[in-house]
């Protein structure tokens, strides 16, 4: 073996593992702060109720069996053994399965039908595998009913919209749970005192987001491990001083014996109980931010210290039964209990990180994919795409957490609406689990259905017991993601009205241009680029435009940006050019192509990528013998596959940053790349609509409702297309357009 390739692949595995154990390190203080601080609130919640200690110890076994028993199989057989092997290229959450579905059994109603994605070879799913019986009998149903794929579409939004509702409920319940341990010291406290502290912590945890997620994992990882040392040290301590025997609690035999002399109380207690697994969701919605691996190591740690942590809590219960109400800071140490409560208050903050970032995911995932209105995405990592910020939907949660805080005042309320979401959005992942197994891995039907029968009875049994808590509390959830699922149906509703009425009222180009002479049609110096939905033809804003002014740029690029069910599209597959006229009307057609995940870079690289990959689009299609080609003036610069965003299958272009200049060398070019040139060098103009979309007279009130009202309302309030876009607003033409949809 070759001393120097051997050297080579050390090294590369160093790197490896050295990355890994850096992420799993971050991932402490991102994924698993929410899944950590879970024991401050469990046994409140659960003995909140009906349900009582009695001088036998069976109720505390039996609930400390259900805790050990749910945390073993939902986050560590369920996510950390299944669920993450179904990321989509590195990116997970309720999205990235509807992705998979959406691109291998053809089930997606969120890409157009002239976006297709089949050629982006970077997502070949593994090995091929044969079609089962079943898949094609499932393919077959969808197909065949357009109703079924809306209803999975609404079931995706519905777990959607239940992880945005974490992001409020989370940050609530965690920081005033644990500011409420001050009251074990200082019992005549007022609660207006612990409210006030709760909402300042949440204030600065809201305001840290815009350092980013890698930023704030370095800072929340050392306070998470140091809350981990602390809970499972008081958790030996308190298993050995007040009951060793606890440990006969991790027998099943518990479970049974709980429900069979608790009864109806016992199955109303599961609500509390499923406390245990907040922030398992989390795991694999933030997969984006990390890896698998490095999240399925951090778990090693967690798992075990958590288990020590409720195993000493309840051998302190069961011989101070007394202290049920305050049982997590009763069972501190007297020595050590400021020291923990200051840990402890600090964990929650990181705790909340968990699914705030998760919602930040899944809030840019919707937006991508044209189910939630525009909002500002920043990038807050060169390194990791799936490391965002968003600002808009930062300053909303924390108002909403606030308002949370102050109007309940009470963690058992907050930790009922808490367990409904949380469990909601573990059913809807059991169910496309159960597709994605049966249609993308193309496993055997049976495993499919074992997966989603043994997981989706025990969510199930959890979920109906947090039904029963909807009037005490649990009616929050559903309100918000009925508001949140209503606004990204009517988003998405009147988005493809819009892009439909676009489809269908383009122009003939061909027919325009032949009538050019008789309207009197001028063709002014530079080049312009027309944005549109419409990826074939002219939009109806350009005939609109070129009929009050007859005159557009020597050069016209249509450019029509698609967003695709794929995380990331391929540098090289970024772009498809087309002629869409003889060549002497200099028109062109450009589909940009961008995945959910994808960085959208500003206007001045992009107009560069654009007018190199058009002039390589020019030299391929007609001097292929001769053949040109770009090369950067400063050849130190260079660009890596984060910088690059659009080239062209083997060709030289090379792009990096955008002050960065590019220069011609080659022979045989033709009098269209001087005229591109030449155009370049006169100006560059964007056109766009600026469409007001209304209801035909003839729709239905509802219609009207949703398209005159609420859909006008979002886009009235959310980004401008432009700003979206990056367009400079210096540079930018609009269209004034009324749509009757």
């Amino acid at each position: 073996m070759d001393p120097e390739a051997g050297s080579v692949i050390r090294e590369s595995r160093l790197k490896f593992y050295k990355s890994t154990l850096c992420l799993a390190y971050q991932s402490f203080g991102i994924v698993y702060g929410d899944l950590s601080s879970s024991p401050i609130y469990v046994y409140k919640s659960t003995f909140s109720g009906r349900l009582r200690l009695h001088e036998e110890d069976d109720e505390i076994l039996g609930v400390l069996s259900l805790v050990f028993w749910t945390l073993t199989l939902i986050p560590l057989c369920k996510y950390i053994i299944f669920v993450l092997g179904a990321d989509d290229n590195g990116e997970g959450g309720t999205f990235a399965l509807y992705s998979l579905l959406c691109r291998h059994a053809k089930l997606g109603l969120l890409s157009p039908s002239n976006a297709p994605d089949d050629d982006i070879s970077a997502y070949d799913y593994g090995p091929h595998r044969k079609e089962t019986v079943a898949s094609s009998i499932l393919k077959e149903f969808f197909h065949k009913y357009h109703s079924s794929r809306i209803v999975l579409l609404l079931l995706v939004l519905l777990g959607t919209s239940m992880v945005i509702g974490d992001g409020i409920l989370t940050p609530s319940m965690s920081v005033l749970a644990a500011v409420n341990g001050i009251k074990v010291k200082a019992p005549s406290l007022h609660g207006n005192y612990t409210v006030f502290v709760a909402c300042v912590i949440l204030v600065g945890l809201f305001a840290l987001q815009h350092f980013g997620t890698s930023s704030v994992g370095f800072l929340f990882a050392p306070i998470l491990l140091a809350w981990l040392f602390c809970i499972s040290t008081v958790g030996v301590y308190n298993t050995i001083y007040w009951n060793p025997r606890i440990v006969r609690a991790l027998s099943p035999y518990y479970v049974y014996n709980f429900f069979k002399k608790a009864g109806k109380d016992g199955w109303s207690s599961l609500g509390g109980v499923v406390l245990c697994i907040t922030g398992a969701e989390a795991m694999f919605a933030d997969l984006g931010h990390f890896s698998k691996l490095s999240i399925r190591l951090a778990f090693t740690v967690v798992y075990p210290c958590l288990i020590v942590a409720y195993m000493g809590e309840a051998a302190y219960l069961s011989k101070n039964k007394e202290d049920l109400q305050r049982s997590f800071y009763k069972a501190i140490p007297e020595v050590v209990f400021w020291p923990v409560f200051i840990i402890a208050t600090l964990a929650t903050m990181v705790g909340s990180q968990a699914i705030i970032s998760a919602t930040f995911s899944i809030i840019s995932q919707c937006r991508a994919l044209k189910c939630f209105p525009r909002v500002k995405v920043v990038h807050t990592s060169n390194h990791i795409h799936g490391q965002i910020y968003i600002p808009e939907a930062n300053w909303i949660l924390m108002f909403l957490c606030l308002a949370v805080v102050v109007g309940y005042r009470d963690t058992d309320m907050i930790g009922n609406a808490y367990g409904l979401a949380v469990i909601t959005v573990m059913l809807v992942t059991t169910c496309l689990m159960f597709l994605v197994i049966v249609m993308v891995w193309k496993r055997n039907i049976f495993r499919a259905l074992a997966f989603a029968i043994f997981f989706g009875s025990v969510e199930l049994l959890y979920f109906s017991a947090c039904l029963g808590k909807v009037h005490k509390g649990g009616w929050l959830p559903l309100i918000f993601s009925l508001i949140v699922l209503s606004t990204m149906c009517i988003w998405h509703y009147g988005t493809m009205k819009k892009q439909a009425y676009e489809s269908n009222n383009k122009i003939n180009l061909d027919m325009l241009l032949s009538m050019g002479p008789n309207l009197g049609i001028n063709r002014v110096p530079g080049l312009g680029l027309i944005y549109s939905n419409v990826a074939t033809g002219a939009p109806p804003m350009f005939s609109h435009f070129v009929t009050n002014f007859p005159a557009f740029h020597r050069i016209l690029i249509f450019v029509t940006v698609q967003s695709l069910t794929v995380p990331k599209v391929p540098a090289n597959q970024r772009f498809v050019i087309s002629r869409i006229c003889p060549p002497e009307y200099r028109l062109f057609q450009c589909v940009v192509r961008y995945g959910y995940k994808d960085q959208r870079k500003d206007s001045h690289d992009f107009e560069n990528l654009l007018i190199e990959t058009i002039s390589e689009f020019l030299q391929r299609g007609n001097n292929d013998s001769e053949a040109c080609w770009w090369e950067p003036v400063n050849q130190q610069e260079s660009s890596t596959p984060e910088d690059v965003t659009a080239s062209t299958h083997e060709s030289g272009v090379n792009t990096g940053s955008s002050k960065k200049t590019v220069r011609f060398r080659g022979v045989g070019c033709n009098k269209e790349l001087e005229d591109l040139k030449e155009a370049r060098e006169s100006g560059l103009a964007y056109m766009m609509g600026s469409t007001c979309v209304l209801a035909c007279d003839t729709s239905s009130y509802l219609k009207k409702l949703a398209i005159n009202f609420v859909y006008r309302f979002l886009r009235q309030n959310c980004r401008h297309p432009a700003t979206a876009l990056g367009i400079p607003h210096t540079s930018l033409i609009e269209v004034g357009m009324v749509y009757r949809v």
